[in-house]
């Protein structure tokens, strides 16, 4: 079909006031060393993300940080300026415009083949029985995440010192694939530290998995949370945006919103968006229609097939197919040849070197059938074409398949309708389980994992009518035109709230509402049963405050406990890292079970109380770490509190430049004295060294109130905010529904749901006290009465606690 029908829409090339600071694993070109002369030098990089980003930094004087594909001795070694003569678009990217990073060379290795292409690459291509799950792979995978992190706020605090940015428009910080799906949430935590204005933006190249693949990620949390450091989040296409809200809701508990694609985390809304990637169509064009012909015969029809050489591919199950349509079909012998370009990668791999061993055999197999003197069904190249060659090739081929068994997108099937400037056309055949495979409606189909019915499919195309192929291709190329890369650009700069004047839709999820409850609480609370509420109180009824004096209940806390406590059917009890008469204290509401000291003391509302014991050597190292800490570490805002039981060093007011060495100087008094050193809030707990923890006191308090079987008389509720309250969460796994109020850091947690703050918390009391209010008063109150042989005493014995210790669910 000729070039001329095509209706292409020029909306110009894509442009924002605000600066745009470009995160990937690699720069946009690479640096090589000249042999003669030891300087470095440029090497240009193609591809549709260098096309159609680039400018846009260019043009706003963005940076773009990046790894520069050589590990330099000198770190602090100039980059240098692109070739007078360079052509390519980041020939206007200056040395100044370029943040480099450069990582030890072993670590790089660990994080790039053993982390990324070993772990998340088969993962997120639902190929999960190929992953590698290393821990120390991860752990240079993070140590790589948090060097970009630095490089990235480097970037930042240059481009705002070029007063790049305002609030209106800070820079925006684009992160891009697997490579840095942590990076995000350190850049905010440092952003937020320096109070450096900026929006974040991440975007995954390669699908994003269902939850029941996704979950077998052991750090499957942190990376989800690590994605949702940012303010917007994109995918190629839909169901990779539907498949990532549904893990956030599954795995971490997060609040959804499915219809606008909004998920809640840490007190913020993350925008999930689908923006499907396009190429430099004029440029494919253009190549197509200089590229001198390749392809001498023509008498025989092509079938092309161009791939990395890489597993996700289906190169096996396609040229089972080609041999299947060979047998079905053998009016096509001698007319129809596979050109198969499969470009080298990761030949150091043992699974692509066995990979490429199975292709070459089954190549070699099926010529060996079917060859004859004139013709060979299959031509096999095992190299780099160049891009007039594939745009040649893409012209003038018959048929072009691109049957992934898995693919993010897959340009090929784009760059092969950019190319068809033919007369008559050629036919498109893609799998649907490549991103392109959503979008390209007029491609025929084909499920590569059906051999037989991928012959019939590629029959199909060779023998379609050349006005169906006409049709077909005319409207491929037009969508493909109009949904270039820069249409992918712009519709990023939308969605990021870049472009003004635009509608970018529902960004934010409406405030945690009472009937949100339903979907957590109602089927498992149903009608007929009680409930034990159990509930942390700094951090979760009480927000978090700068001295614990100033954390108290708000009004409307304390009204709706008042009121559960008051209920024959609803138990309260709460469990707190303060000392017992603190706590109390502090909640003021007669009739509830109080625990302090993480549960080392629980006060019952019969004025029975439970301590546990602490070793005798142990009463005396208290007032000893006391003495030291207050010595050695209570300076510049920080002080120790003391809680008898246990001491919290607290370092809130402290400047963030201090805190690092301080912590980690009380971390080792408090080890040095033999207590247990357990983060909290901008604090450092020193607890003793006995198994007791809020888990067991929970257990406890409810076996003492409800019996051995409380845990089928009784429905529970636990919320808290902290580690501490995992102790519990853990404890309570599957037999009650937790709750933990969560920020935005990367926190791993064993809650069933996660609430944004104390103001959600209300909203959860609310929604039981319109659950239960409804109810009638029933003779068997859930008044709290101490079963015989619980042992309950105002100072428990030694023999007595030590039972309770090892008190068993």
């Amino acid at each position: 079909m000729p070039d001329t029908e095509i209706i292409v829409t020029n909306a110009g090339e894509p442009s924002t006031k605000a600066s745009l600071i470009v995160v990937s694993n690699r720069l946009p070109f690479v640096l090589i060393r000249n042999a003669a002369t030891g300087e470095l030098e440029r090497k240009a990089s193609a591809g549709g993300l260098v096309t159609a980003v680039c400018p846009v930094v260019i043009k706003g004087s963005g940076l773009w940080v990046g790894w520069s594909g050589i590990h330099l001795e000198d770190p602090n070694e100039a980059i240098p300026e692109s070739n007078p003569n360079d052509q390519t678009p980041t020939a206007g990217l200056k040395s100044d415009q370029v943040v480099s990073v450069n990582i030890d060379s072993k670590i790089f290795d660990s994080y790039y083949n053993g982390c990324c292409n070993k772990m998340f690459w088969p993962l997120f291509h639902s190929m999960p029985g190929r992953a590698n799950f290393g821990g120390s792979h991860w752990t240079d995978y993070v140590t790589v995440n948090k060097h970009f992190a630095v490089r990235t706020i480097e970037a930042l605090e240059k481009c705002l010192a070029k007063k790049q940015g305002s609030e209106k428009s800070p820079p925006i910080v684009w992160i891009h694939d697997y490579h840095l799906m942590l990076a995000a949430n350190w850049v905010r935590e440092h952003a937020e530290e320096k109070n450096l204005p900026c929006r974040l933006a991440f975007f995954l190249h390669i699908p994003f998995p269902p939850w029941d693949i996704f979950r077998l990620l052991p750090w499957s949390d942190e990376i989800l949370q690590g994605m949702l450091g940012c303010d917007l989040v994109g995918f190629h296409i839909q169901d990779y945006c539907l498949n990532f809200v549904d893990c956030c809701q599954r795995s971490l508990g997060c609040r959804v919103d499915r219809n606008n694609l909004l998920v809640e985390h840490g007190g913020r809304t993350v925008r999930i968006r689908p923006l499907p990637i396009g190429i430099p169509y004029e440029r494919f064009v253009n190549l197509a229609q200089t590229a001198p012909k390749v392809l001498k015969t023509s008498k025989q029809q092509i079938i092309l097939g161009v791939d990395r050489l890489d597993y996700t591919k289906g190169l096996v199950h396609r040229l089972m197919a080609f041999e299947a349509l060979l047998l079905k079909y053998p009016q096509h012998k001698e007319k129809v040849s596979l050109l198969q370009i499969s470009v080298p990668s990761r030949t150091d791999v043992k699974e692509y070197r066995e990979l490429k061993e199975e292709v070459d055999q089954l190549v070699g197999r099926i010529n060996g059938r079917f060859t004859t003197a004139n013709w060979a069904p299959i031509r096999y190249i095992y190299d780099y074409v160049s891009q007039d060659e594939l745009a040649a090739l893409y012209r003038d081929a018959a048929v072009c398949l691109v049957t992934p068994l898995r693919d993010g997108m897959n340009l090929v099937a784009k760059e092969f309708v950019a190319c068809q400037i033919n007369d008559i056309p050629g036919v498109l055949v893609i799998s649907p389980f490549a991103g392109a495979g959503e979008m390209m409606h007029e491609a025929l189909l084909c499920n590569p994992y059906e051999v037989n019915e991928a012959a019939e499919v590629i029959h199909r195309a060779l023998t379609m009518p050349e006005d169906e192929r006409a049709l077909r291709m005319a409207r491929l190329r037009r969508r493909e035109a109009e949904c270039d890369v820069s249409h992918w650009m712009r519709c990023f700069l939308k969605a990021v709230g870049a472009l003004e004047m635009d509608d970018v839709g529902t960004t934010t999820m409406q405030p945690v509402s009472v009937d949100d409850f339903d979907d957590y609480l109602l089927k498992y609370i149903g009608y007929n049963h009680k409930l034990a509420l159990l509930l942390d109180y700094d951090g979760t009824l009480a927000p978090i405050a700068p001295h614990p004096d100033l954390a108290t209940l708000s009004p409307e806390i304390k009204n709706v406990l008042y009121k559960l406590s008051n209920h024959s059917d609803v138990y309260v009890a709460v469990i707190s890292g303060r000392n017992v008469d603190n706590v109390k204290k502090m909640v003021g509401i007669e009739g509830i079970t109080y625990a302090g000291n993480h549960g080392l003391e629980i006060l019952h509302p019969d004025g029975s109380k439970f301590v546990h014991p602490m070793p005798i050597e142990y009463e005396k190292k208290v007032s000893d770490l006391l003495k030291a800490l207050q010595d050695s570490v209570c300076k510049d805002g920080a002080w120790v509190e003391n809680k008898g039981a246990l001491l919290t060093f607290h370092y809130r007011e402290t400047p963030n430049h201090l805190r690092g060495d301080m912590v980690e100087k009380a971390r080792s008094l408090i080890e040095k004295y033999g207590f247990r050193a357990t983060e909290a809030h901008c604090a450092l707990e020193a607890r003793p060294p006995v198994q007791w923890n809020k888990g067991r006191a929970s257990i406890y308090i409810l076996r003492t109130s409800f019996g051995v079987d409380w845990n089928e008389r009784i429905k529970i509720i636990y919320v808290g905010d902290d580690l501490t309250d995992e102790d519990a969460m853990v404890a309570l796994k599957g037999m009650a529904r937790t709750f933990r109020i969560t920020s935005s850091d990367i926190v791993k947690t064993a809650a069933d749901h996660r609430l944004p703050s104390t103001d959600s918390v209300y909203t959860l009391l609310k929604w039981v006290e319109r659950h239960f209010m409804g109810r009638k008063a029933r003779a068997n109150s859930l008044t709290y009465r101490p079963t015989k042989g619980d042992g309950v005493q105002m100072q428990m014995s030694l023999e007595v606690a030590s039972t309770a210790n090892n008190l068993e669910v």
